[in-house]
């Protein structure tokens, strides 16, 4: 199953520029630090939830917690992360501050409404400075069982073989980098997989043998290639995500901003495989570096059996 149809948000009450995170991150506006952005930020969250229900989708929403304050709460996908056989993997994270949002009664809140067989929390990891941030950091082939991941501070060759051992995927390295030659910091901003395709910026790749095994990996796997630029990504056209609604209807969930920056014939491409839903995130993503994507945590694990 490579498509959730059932996804995890946290809607947030103090979300903010986080100075933390915006040392690996130039996707963050640091303009936006002068902002405060928590009342646009939570009116774009509820019209983007809301709009991926009306869409058919299942979507579990926990609300922040203001104390501890965590500014990036917003994007859950980069400490939890569940598949269909029961398992929760938990991850480290670069920023002390967003360590705070692994929430224990989120774990216990999966517990009651679904099947959850074993929790492996790889957090332990910072002690070591080492890092790995969920479906931020990997972008994973589900039916082929590959992570992509480009390394960057946030992204740990080592915790990811470790994360691969674990959960039987194949690790696919690779370096990424911006106009500036600064490694991006997550995978997912520079490339989105699904059954039949991949949107992916190959220019970000400067290495023309990485570029080539990606390319050769991703024909293996029977994927239609959709190549977009560096324009788009920095307007988040990788940070995209493919679900399938209780209709076993395919969306592709993205962002205003990244749908516009899409040309006519991208979007003719991407149109034969899934139906676009998207939605205004111009504050979410200017001050937390993320978008649609990044505020995404895919729920795979079984529903519990209503008792008869």
């Amino acid at each position: 199953m490579s498509s959730a149809s059932t996804i995890l948000m946290i809607r947030p009450v103090n979300f903010a520029y986080n100075e933390e995170a915006a040392i690996s991150n130039s996707f963050m506006d640091k303009m936006a630090r002068k902002r405060h952005p928590q009342p646009l930020a939570l009116k774009e969250f509820d019209q983007f939830s809301d709009l991926l229900k009306i869409n058919g989708l299942e979507v579990v929403i926990i609300q922040d917690t203001p104390i501890p304050h965590t500014p990036d709460s917003i994007f859950p996908n980069n400490w939890i992360m569940t598949d269909a056989s029961g398992s929760v993997y938990v991850f480290p994270m670069e920023a002390e501050n967003r360590r705070l949002e692994r929430r224990a009664d989120i774990l216990a809140e999966l517990k009651t409404r679904f099947d959850v067989k074993q929790i492996f929390d790889l957090s332990f990891f910072e002690q070591e400075g080492k890092f790995l941030e969920g479906t931020g950091s990997m972008v994973l082939d589900r039916d082929h069982q590959i992570a992509y991941a480009c390394l960057s501070p946030r992204t740990n060759p080592e915790v990811l073989q470790y994360f691969c051992k674990l959960s039987g995927y194949k690790p696919l390295t690779f370096n990424a980098v911006d106009l500036n030659n600064t490694p991006i910091y997550h995978t997912n901003v520079l490339m989105c997989l699904s059954k039949s395709f991949a949107v992916i910026c190959l220019d970000a790749i400067p290495n023309a043998r990485e570029r080539m095994a990606i390319v050769s990996m991703l024909e293996e796997t029977n994927k239609d290639i959709v190549e977009i630029n560096y324009h788009q990504l920095l307007h988040f056209a990788g940070n995209m995500l493919q679900l399938r609604n209780t209709n076993n209807e395919d969306l592709l969930v993205l962002s205003e901003q990244a749908y516009k920056s899409l040309s006519g014939d991208q979007l003719n491409r991407l149109q034969r495989y899934c139906r676009p839903v998207f939605s205004p995130l111009y504050t979410i993503e200017n001050t937390g570096g993320g978008s649609a994507r990044c505020m995404i945590a895919e729920v795979f694990l079984p529903h519990k059996q209503a008792m008869s």
